[in-house]
């Protein structure tokens, strides 16, 4: 440091003392900033827990109404398949030795086809694609057979298993076979 600086800092701090307010006021100022810093802190510790208090309660909140919502839209798609259930327990307890062959597929039929219509007016929907190009987003191939024609090519031949989607979610894909062509040997492509 040079001669003028500590000059400069000397009477700079013998200003401050001259100013300074004696120790007495100084310790009661203090302790009034204290006490003020110290509500500060009870006052943003109390909000810090209702703040949490609130969260976990909002939580909580949201798991029950998440779980009620799941147990009711089960109960509307059991209400939905209820009738296809009491036709089927109906039809569990025919007489075989009065009822004919065809009327019990006929009625295996029905009930297939009411609980299908139930089970679609909750959004499920059937992928059964015979005749229609391969997609394997939606299928699975189980194997292949050959095609009549190229333009047979990864058509869908048949199905082993039908899949299903709901609500734009596959559930299962359909199993199927594909079609594949294969150029006779002699033929140029």
């Amino acid at each position: 440091m040079t001669d003028q600086t500590e000059s400069d800092s000397a009477a700079d701090g013998a200003e401050m003392l001259d100013h300074a307010v004696p120790v007495a006021e100084g310790a009661a100022d203090a302790a009034t900033v204290f006490g003020a810093l110290e509500s500060q802190l009870a006052e943003q510790k109390d909000k810090y827990l209702r703040l949490a208090a609130e969260y976990d309660n909002f939580r909580k909140r949201s798991v029950r109404e998440r779980q009620e919502a799941e147990s009711k839209g089960m109960g509307m798609l059991i209400r939905g398949i209820l009738d296809a259930l009491d036709d089927l327990g109906r039809f569990a307890h025919v007489d075989p030795a009065q009822t004919e062959c065809a009327a019990v597929v006929q009625g295996a039929e029905m009930v297939e086809k009411k609980l299908l219509k139930s089970l679609a007016g909750h959004g499920l929907e059937l992928v059964d694609p015979v005749g229609q190009p391969f997609d394997p987003a939606v299928h699975e191939a189980i194997t292949t057979t050959p095609a009549a024609s190229a333009e047979e090519d990864h058509l869908v031949a048949q199905v082993f298993q039908v899949g299903y989607v709901f609500n734009g979610m596959l559930l299962r894909p359909a199993r199927v076979v594909v079609k594949q062509w294969t150029a006779p040997s002699g033929a140029a492509n």
